[in-house]
């Protein structure tokens, strides 16, 4: 009897990719980087063109030297 093989991941390098949120100044709207790219210009759903970065709700904890 062979044994079943067991898939790892270790292999596969792990590459997580997160979209960055932008928010329209003038109407709020948020619109993710993907989204933005797929249009020939960077411009809201209203005609504005100035977004601001949305920060992650991941909140990092660094340990002090």
């Amino acid at each position: 009897m062979s044994e079943p093989s067991i898939e790892t991941n270790e292999s596969m390098p792990a590459t997580e990719k997160f979209d960055v949120i932008y928010k329209c100044l003038r109407c709020g709207t948020n619109v993710t980087n993907t989204e933005l790219s797929r249009l020939p210009e960077i411009k809201c759903i209203c005609g504005f063109r100035v977004f601001n970065k949305v920060r992650p709700p991941i909140v990092k904890s660094v340990q002090a030297i």
